[in-house]
């Protein structure tokens, strides 16, 4: 982070020369995975490279739901067939091939659960320690995991934001961990950036009219902001911009809440509660770049109830076939109440995204 003001720091590329050297349509021929886009990308050596077979991630089209909302085009970009199934391979594959360039030996995060999974996977993988601290209700599959990875897993009561303070404290203790919680260091947000060049590519170089994405910390958010910026930049899409909607639940919606307010940062939202465990983030620390996209895009910001992301998982796979994770229904959610506000049009190409399996939250889907 910026030691004077404390805030995230973000890597800056030479676009000018970029733009020199780089054609968008080089990159059609390259293997199909966001690797590809390693010009663009803080790793320097791909030798340093660590993966675990990341994949260009599908557009899947949602013909029942767009039935049911009679929209023209409604698309999914399921993240959830990444490794480790979910979007979280992205940023921290990223970063932890940008420690092992670094010569990074440990590395630490707080987590809700699929980042934990990621880190520990990716870490193990370059031969990293990773010290993982979750709260004590994260879904057993991610503890499970971690462990299995042969991570050091610490439990603590409460949410990511507590699992964060022990994990300081810990810190303090041990320099020579690098902390990889979301936008504390620049190499995560470049992963997931990689989102914002895939689906530009996937449409033919011209971005949706809607971007719908569940909110957390919201990395992927900002990252697809920023890459939307570079390509503009290089001249590999025009200014227009999707609107960005925010998603987050009604049990932990402090970017919803500071949006309705007009506020550029968002205040600490207490006792968060919500079945989707990676929306429960009480305050992002870069929410000043979230509001700022959403701001910018003319988007919005929405919260989903539990009951209706619940009741969505159901209706989206038996009707389109798709196994979404909470989280990425609460996108379904979303849309279908902007849709009836008319803020959305029928005419409107969305792209909502699912960010992890569903199979990976056993306990809350229902029977």
């Amino acid at each position: 982070m910026c030691r004077s003001c404390g805030k995230s720091l973000l890597a800056v590329y030479d676009l000018q020369s970029a733009k020199q050297t780089l054609t968008r349509e080089q990159f059609l021929l390259d293997p199909a995975s966001f690797w590809k886009f390693l010009p663009l990308l803080p790793v320097q050596k791909i030798e340093n490279i660590v993966s675990l077979g990341e994949s260009i991630t599908p557009l899947i089209r949602m013909k029942m739901l767009e039935m049911s909302l009679k929209m023209e085009q409604i698309w999914v970009k399921d993240e959830g067939q990444l490794p480790t199934g979910s979007f979280k391979a992205r940023g921290l594959g990223m970063a932890v091939s940008k420690a092992k360039e670094l010569g990074i030996r440990e590395v630490c995060i707080p987590s809700a659960g699929n980042a934990a999974g990621a880190l520990a996977a990716y870490a193990s993988r370059a031969g990293i320690v990773s010290h993982i601290f979750l709260p004590e209700d994260t879904p057993v599959i991610n503890i499970k995991e971690c462990r299995a990875y042969g991570a050091d897993v610490t439990l603590v009561k409460g949410t990511i934001a507590d699992a964060a303070k022990v994990m300081g404290e810990a810190k303090k203790q041990h320099p020579e961990w690098f902390d990889v919680s979301t936008l504390k260091e620049p190499y995560r947000l470049e992963g997931k950036k990689t989102m914002g060049y895939e689906l530009a590519e996937q449409f033919g170089w011209k971005l949706p009219d809607v971007i719908f994405y569940p909110t957390g910390g919201g990395t992927g958010l900002i990252g697809m902001w920023k890459a939307f910026d570079e390509m503009e930049e290089m001249g590999w899409i025009d200014s227009r911009r999707p609107k960005m909607i925010s998603v987050q639940t009604e049990g932990c919606a402090p970017i919803v809440k500071a949006f309705n307010e007009k506020k550029k940062e968002s205040e600490f939202w207490p006792n968060a509660h919500t079945i989707a465990s990676g929306l429960r983030v009480p305050k992002a620390f870069a929410d000043h770049l979230i509001l700022h996209a959403v701001y910018a895009s003319q988007g919005a910001a929405c919260a989903v109830s539990d009951v209706a992301i619940l009741a969505a998982l159901k209706e989206v796979a038996a009707g389109d076939g798709l196994f979404m994770c909470p989280e990425g229904v609460a996108t379904v959610v979303a849309l279908r109440d902007l849709v009836k506000k008319r803020f959305i049009k029928p005419s409107d190409n969305v792209l909502l995204f699912n960010t992890a399996a569903g199979n990976k939250y056993p306990e809350a889907i229902p029977d």
